[in-house]
């Protein structure tokens, strides 16, 4: 054996139980009750632990344009939050150039990524933008490359029309691919925002006034609705609103194959964030709702609705951010997260909000099922030793200086955390242990992923 971890507790998606885990060449070799007998000579003591799948986050921005500047964390940055956060595979959503088949707007994502030199595995979903020329039609050979999930977005000016995400659907169905959505009404909001700007209204308030709960609502049901249509799979990325999730659950109870995201912040902060003084730092899009449908998210988070968890990491400098103090529209949406996602949920767990299987569910195992991730996402022998060890005991709170992102400031600053990771490994190798990142640039590499067919 090359690694054993010895007297933790194994926590899978449907149960806890103590045992020791064996890994041999970045494999999950064994699980055994003791395996104090098999010779190896780096052996951990996770008494009092618990031994937990490395979390998945299937929605980050990584050196993203948006808003005239670029997200402050590449993939080595990124990847390195994640790592000190528990999360061993991210997912990059990369953008469709115009004129670009999808398959080379993979490619040209994953070199990006590779000069970079991520510190663990990533895996790409590609932004569908331009249907011309028959572009649409490229998606089997990104999906035969290991590309097997697209996004779509309902708004901004790279965003497709009704008609194009109902072909985007239509296509997804042929080539066995799940697409994503940014679901809301890009009208609504457009119209809002011009109302208020011509009113002299234009503090961060009107970010969320701009985009209040029916604009993603509204959009969520659209979108069900074209998935319906056609019997196709769909997944609705950062559910922030209580009528979308009422839409999705509808929808579930019908039998239609929708899932939904959401993300640690929509379950922590309600829109009063933007009254704030450094409101501004929490823009992002959709913005935060208000009390009704933080509620709603947790009791769908409870009792199984929410299928994933994911950050929409997209974190921008403080100076960035300042563009938009005196006007919303200035300021770049996003925020940071992939550092405290695992940690955010776990604490929730270790709070008893919901059970730790459920933890590992939403993280990890869901995701990798979802995504088609194989060797991801369980505590399987056989599949990748990516491995968190969990100190449920150890308690801590978030400051800007124990972070690993390259961003200068985090909208969680001040967060106390109940239990909190010590160590994390990725295919077997020791990439963060107690507050230090101590893996190694490049180590990560680009997951190839199954299709849904």
């Amino acid at each position: 054996m090359d690694l054993i971890i010895r007297n933790g507790t194994i926590v899978t998606e449907r149960e806890m139980f103590k045992a020791d885990l064996g890994v041999k060449d970045g494999k999950i070799a064994v699980i055994a009750g003791d395996l104090s007998d098999l010779p190896c000579e780096n052996v951990v003591d996770a008494t009092g632990k618990l031994v937990l799948p490395g979390a998945i986050d299937a929605h980050t921005h990584l050196a993203f344009p948006f808003g005239g500047t670029v997200s402050s964390d590449d993939f080595f940055a990124g990847t390195r939050a994640a790592a000190c956060g528990g999360t061993t595979t991210v997912f990059d959503y990369s953008g469709q150039a115009k004129g670009e088949t999808l398959l080379e707007t993979a490619k040209r994502r994953e070199a990006e990524a590779n000069e970079d030199g991520p510190a663990v595995d990533y895996a790409l979903h590609v932004g569908i933008t331009d249907l011309s020329n028959n572009l649409l039609d490229t998606m089997q050979e990104a999906v035969d490359y290991g590309i097997s999930s697209f996004k779509v977005y309902m708004v901004y000016d790279f965003g497709v029309k009704d008609g194009d995400f109902y072909q985007v659907l239509q296509k997804s169905k042929e080539t066995g691919s799940l697409i994503c959505v940014h679901a809301e009404n890009k009208e609504v909001l457009t119209t809002l925002t011009e109302q208020f700007a011509a009113e002299g209204k234009l503090s961060p308030w009107y970010h969320y006034a701009s985009r209040p709960e029916f604009v993603a609502g509204e959009a969520d049901r659209r979108a069900i609705a074209w998935a319906r249509s056609l019997n196709a799979p769909l997944y609705i990325v950062h559910m922030s609103d209580k009528e979308g999730v009422e839409a999705v659950t509808a929808a579930k109870d019908e039998g239609l194959e929708i899932y939904m995201e959401t993300c640690p912040h929509y379950l922590h902060f309600t829109r009063d964030v933007f009254k704030r003084e450094d409101g501004r730092n929490f823009v992002c899009s959709p913005p935060m709702k208000g009390q009704e449908s933080l509620d709603a998210l947790w009791e769908a988070v409870k009792r199984g609705d929410v299928d994933t968890i994911a950050t929409d990491h997209c974190p921008f400098q403080q100076s960035e951010k300042d563009w938009g103090k005196d006007d919303f529209r200035k300021i770049p949406n996003g925020c940071a997260g992939v550092e405290n996602m695992y940690p955010y949920i776990l604490s929730k767990a270790n709070e008893g909000v919901i059970s730790f299987p459920r933890a590992v569910q939403i993280c990890a195992a869901n995701p990798a099922r979802i995504f088609g991730c194989t060797q991801k996402g369980s505590l399987t022998v056989g599949k990748d030793a990516d491995i968190v060890i969990y100190d449920p005991t150890k308690e801590f709170t978030v400051h800007q200086e124990n972070m690993h992102s390259d961003s200068d400031h985090t909208i969680w600053e001040g967060l106390e955390l109940h239990g909190y990771p010590v160590q994390t490994y990725s295919r077997g190798r020791l990439v963060y242990d107690n507050g230090a990142f101590v893996g190694e640039r490049g180590w990560g590499k680009l997951i190839k992923r199954a299709s849904r067919k």
